[in-house]
C-alpha cells in the first residue's frame, strides 16, 4: 500500500527475462515487455489506465509492437492507454495518434496524467 492506494506487482516478459510491471489503484504501469501470462492479465484487468510500451510497428523480440499494444489494451478492457518506451522507427507523434483507436495515444515527454 501507499497511503490508502493498493500497489500490485504485475510480473511481465522481456522476452526470456521475467520484469515487473505494477497496478496502483486503478493505474497499470508497464515497460520493456513483449509477453504477459493470463494470470497477470487478471491483475490487470479492472484498470481504468494503462501506460504499456509499444517500440515500433515491426517485430521485435524483446518488446510489444505497436499492433501488440493496441490488442493488449483492448483485450484487458482498459479504456484509456498510453502508450511509452517508443522509437523513433514507430513514426511521427501526430501520425500514428491520429491512427490510433478511441482511447489510446502516445504519450510524450513531460506528460501528465491525472486521476481522482
Amino acid at each position: 500500500m501507499i497511503g490508502d492506494i493498493p500497489v500490485i506487482p504485475v510480473m511481465v516478459w522481456h522476452l526470456k527475462m521475467p520484469v515487473l510491471g505494477f497496478r496502483f489503484g486503478k493505474f497499470t504501469y508497464i515497460t520493456d515487455a513483449n509477453k504477459i501470462d493470463d494470470e497477470e492479465k487478471e491483475k490487470i484487468k479492472g484498470s481504468e489506465t494503462m501506460v504499456l510500451n509499444a517500440l515500433r510497428k515491426e517485430s521485435h523480440i524483446s518488446h510489444f509492437t505497436l499492433g501488440e499494444a493496441v490488442a493488449m489494451v483492448q483485450e484487458l478492457g482498459v479504456p484509456t492507454g498510453y502508450f511509452t518506451h517508443i522509437s523513433h522507427q514507430l513514426g511521427r507523434h501526430t501520425v500514428i495518434n491520429n491512427d490510433l483507436p478511441q482511447g489510446i495515444q502516445l504519450a510524450f515527454d513531460g506528460q501528465e496524467i491525472h486521476f481522482n
